[in-house]
C-alpha cells in the first residue's frame, strides 16, 4: 500500500492517523497523559473547595452529605461515561471530514476561553457538589480517550477515499 502524497492532518493529531505507527500511539498517550494531569488538578482544586465548604457543616451532616456525594460521584462519573458514548457513536455515523474536524476543533477553542473565565464565579457556588460535577468530567474525559479510533479519523478515511485526486 503506497502512502498518499496529501494526507489531511487532523487537530491532535496531524498526519500520523494514516498509518497508525508508534508515532500516532505516542501522539495518543501524550494528549491522554496531558488530560490525566488537567484532571487530577481540576480533582484537587474540587476537593479543596469541597472541603472548606464541609467545615462548616455539623459533624452529623457532613457525614450524611460525604456519603451522599460519593454516591452522586459515582453516577456522575457514569453518566459522564455514558454521555461521551453516545455523543461519538453518533459522530461515527457520521464522521467529520478533514476541513469540518478542523472547523470544530477551532470554534471548541474559541468556546472554552469564554466558558473557563465565566466557570471560575461559578466554582464558588458549586462547591457543595464539586467532586459529583468533576466526577461527571472525569468520565467524560476516559471515555474519549477510551476509543479505538477517532471519528475524525474515520472521516479522513471516507474523505480519502471519496477523493483520490487529493492523494
Amino acid at each position: 500500500m503506497t502512502t498518499p502524497s496529501d494526507i489531511p492532518k487532523l487537530p491532535g493529531l496531524g498526519t500520523t492517523w494514516y498509518k497508525r505507527g508508534p508515532r500516532y500511539w505516542l501522539r495518543r498517550a501524550s494528549g491522554a497523559l496531558l488530560w490525566l494531569l488537567v484532571m487530577a488538578f481540576f480533582c484537587y482544586i474540587a476537593l479543596v473547595l469541597y472541603r472548606g465548604f464541609r467545615t462548616s457543616l455539623p459533624p452529623t451532616v457532613r457525614t450524611v452529605w460525604d456519603w451522599a456525594q460519593a454516591v452522586v460521584s459515582v453516577v456522575a462519573l457514569v453518566w459522564g461515561w455514558r454521555v461521551q458514548r453516545r455523543d461519538l457513536r453518533r459522530k461515527l455515523l457520521d464522521p467529520p471530514t478533514p476541513g469540518e474536524a478542523r472547523r470544530a476543533k477551532r470554534d471548541e477553542t474559541r468556546r472554552s476561553t469564554g466558558l473557563a473565565v465565566a466557570g471560575r464565579a461559578l466554582w464558588l457556588v458549586a462547591a457543595p457538589v464539586a467532586p459529583a460535577l468533576v466526577a461527571g468530567c472525569v468520565g467524560w474525559v476516559v471515555a474519549a480517550f477510551a476509543v479505538r479510533e477517532y471519528p475524525s479519523e474515520v472521516g479522513a478515511r471516507r474523505w480519502l477515499r471519496e477523493h483520490p485526486s487529493a492523494t
